[in-house]
């Protein structure tokens, strides 16, 4: 079967500005993806969905492929990353590109590891699954969350205040490091990501990090340099 990568990563970041560009531990960490993605020897090829002329010269640069610049009315004030890995699949579609699976993979990712790749492009391969994409448990119990309104605490889930932690069911997050699904379930609008026949490949905490602001990178960069050391990344 034959695979693609594709790179969301539109110019504007609402809270941690050029992020998908900015250095991490010297180099551009869309640079360190890419060339994560290249060492899989997984994909036939990665390409950058990017509005901006400076990403896709940083992207071309580390190896990636930039066959547009993004149109606008899918590169602003998109929640989701889908109508851009959408809009790359028709664009390849009609330059008649032979591909069947898509990994759609994020630019800020320094802790995305190639056997995790492997794992979700082998489940996605031969399990009947819409999506395979990477998760892992949320590092405080989540049932014993609450909300801070007008100075009043309110408990979400009320029954669970006087439980024990231990006793609390594991609840698991999307870790956004990948997403694999076949060219024709991501065409599909009416299939979710996170339907009941998708499937996960499971990451421990310490490769999670969501990074949104200084001090997310600066915590994400301590991290990097502990696994790196202990060979777990």
């Amino acid at each position: 079967m034959r695979c693609i990568a594709i790179i969301p990563a539109k110019a504007k970041s609402s809270r941690l500005p050029d992020k998908n560009i900015k250095i991490f531990l010297k180099k551009p960490i869309i640079g360190r993806t890419i060339q994560i993605l290249q060492k899989s020897k997984i994909f036939d090829q990665i390409i950058v969905s990017t509005d901006s002329k400076k990403i896709a010269k940083i992207a071309k640069k580390y190896g990636a492929i930039v066959p547009f610049l993004r149109p606008k009315k899918i590169a602003h004030k998109v929640i989701s990353t889908r109508p851009a890995i959408k809009h790359c699949i028709n664009f390849l579609i009609k330059k008649n590109i032979q591909f069947d699976y898509v990994c759609e993979v994020y630019a800020a990712n320094p802790f995305l590891k190639i056997s995790d790749l492997k794992d979700g492009k082998k489940k996605i391969s031969k399990q009947k699954k819409y999506f395979v994409f990477s998760a892992t448990n949320y590092v405080f119990p989540f049932y014993r969350s609450f909300l801070l309104a007008k100075g009043f605490l309110k408990p979400l889930f009320t029954s669970n205040i006087n439980r024990g932690s231990q006793n609390l069911k594991k609840i698991l997050c999307d870790a956004a490091h990948f997403y694999w699904a076949h060219k024709n379930t991501w065409r599909n609008d009416k299939i979710s990501i996170f339907s009941s026949r998708s499937n996960i490949i499971k990451i421990p905490s310490t490769r999670y990090h969501d990074i949104d602001t200084t001090e997310d990178w600066n915590r994400a960069e301590l991290f990097y340099k502990v696994l790196k050391k202990e060979n777990k990344i």
